[in-house]
Order: structure tokens, then C-alpha cells, then sequence
């Protein structure tokens, strides 16, 4: 999938994109209002890095992706008041993840929330439509690493699938 910079510009990118990067994250394994504030702090850097980025569609999903790792990695068990964001909190409570991602989708990333944090991570990268030596390339990982990852994660994912009644496609 090749999203090299060519005339489309910050802006184009931003509506284009920001939908499809929250999805991403998401599938990750985050919860809507994180996932759009990753994507929110991710077109951040990127506006401030904008000339230099060549592939930006996989430069947003790297960084959503590390962001998120780092989210998870924090875990802060202190409780904080959640401040109001407003309309886009206003719109995540109203239609959820079903309604963001589709009645279909949301139940595929229920799925996908049982798997370990590499393989959800592959199937996102997959599921956006990359291959596996693009995600290799991406996130800086073995080729080999990834197949076998994606590997696991469809057969966890058929086994589970098998287990529910469902037939797998």
C-alpha cells in the first residue's frame, strides 16, 4: 500500500484519515475516547512534521501504535476527574463503538481483544490493508516475526470462532 506524500495536503489528510486512524487504534485494543485522542495527539506531530513525512498514512499508524503501547505500559491507577472534551465526548457516548465502527466491526474487535498485544497489533495493520513486509518495514520489525504473529492471531481467531458456532470464512 504505498501512501507516499504527493498533493494532498495537511488538511485533506487530516479529513481523510483521522476516521480510519481512530478505527486503527482501536483495533489496537483501545476504547473510542482513547483511541480518538491518540489519533487527536498523533495528527498533532504530524502537522509539526508534515514537509518530512513520507508515507504518512503508516507514519500516523506507527505513532498511534507506539502512543497506545505507551498508554498501556503507564496504567496509572490514580483517579482523575475526567474533563469534558466536548462535542466529540458528546458523539462517543451517543453511538459507542457500534456505532462508530459498524454493528459488524464492533463485534470483530470484541474478538480481537482477546488476543496478546502484538498479534492485535498485526491484525490492525492487516485489517487497514498493509501486507505483512509493509508492516515489517513500518514497525521496524523481522518480516518473519510478523507472519508468524499474524499467523497466530488468524488461528486464535478461527479456533474462537469455531468455538462460538460461527464458521470461519
Amino acid at each position: 500500500m504505498d501512501d507516499a506524500v504527493g498533493p494532498l495536503s495537511f488538511p485533506d489528510f487530516y479529513r481523510l484519515h483521522v476516521p480510519g486512524l481512530v478505527a486503527f487504534v482501536m483495533w489496537l485494543g483501545a476504547g473510542a475516547e482513547d483511541a480518538a485522542d491518540i489519533a487527536q495527539e498523533t495528527m498533532i506531530k504530524a502537522y509539526k512534521r508534515w514537509q518530512g513525512i513520507e508515507h504518512p498514512r503508516a507514519w500516523a499508524r506507527t505513532v498511534a501504535s507506539r502512543e497506545y503501547c505507551r498508554r498501556i505500559a503507564e496504567c496509572r491507577d490514580e483517579s482523575v476527574a475526567q474533563i469534558p472534551h466536548g462535542l466529540l465526548d458528546a458523539y462517543l457516548a451517543d453511538v459507542g463503538e457500534a456505532g462508530l465502527l459498524g454493528k459488524e466491526q464492533a463485534l470483530v474487535l470484541a474478538t480481537l481483544r482477546l488476543l496478546p498485544y502484538r498479534q492485535r497489533q498485526v491484525m490492525a495493520w492487516v485489517y487497514d490493508g498493509y501486507t505483512p513486509a509493509e508492516i515489517a518495514k513500518f514497525l521496524g520489525l523481522d518480516p518473519g516475526t510478523v507472519r508468524v504473529s499474524l499467523h497466530k492471531a488468524r488461528e486464535t481467531l478461527k479456533r474462537h470462532l469455531e468455538s462460538e458456532g460461527g464458521q470461519p470464512q
